[in-house]
């Protein structure tokens, strides 16, 4: 089964930004697109982004187009989420996960990682 495992969290003040790294093992068939979610202390998981397996198409939540930008190094095995411009309602865990597509829906994915906390301060 593909192992996931997300680093770049922190703490960062307002304004700032981070860039998270989500690193995974071998994809199962067609089970390769990365989504990234987002759950805020209190609430639900959401998606933020998501990547196709080549990266030619890519998603984003209204929420954050225009700040965060992901990207995938296949030479590496590893997706990218760079986060621009963090507000504190950016504060929370993030996940990368697998699934068939790219959707920010998250009951479209199957394997998850552990995440990483990102937390910003105002």
């Amino acid at each position: 089964q593909v192992q996931l495992v997300e680093s770049g969290g922190g703490l960062v003040q307002a304004g700032g930004s981070l860039r998270l790294s989500c690193e995974h093992s071998r994809f199962s068939p067609g089970n390769d697109a990365i989504g990234w979610f987002h759950q805020a202390p209190g609430k639900e998981r959401e998606g933020v982004s998501c990547i196709s397996r080549g990266g030619s198409y890519i998603n984003y939540a209204d929420s954050v187009k225009g700040r965060f930008i992901a990207s995938r190094d296949s030479a590496k095995n590893t997706v990218y989420l760079q986060m621009n411009n963090l507000t504190p309602a950016d504060t929370g865990d993030y996940y990368c996960a697998t699934g068939p597509y790219c959707s920010l829906n998250s009951g479209h994915y199957r394997t998850w990682g552990q995440g990483t906390r990102v937390t910003v301060s105002s």
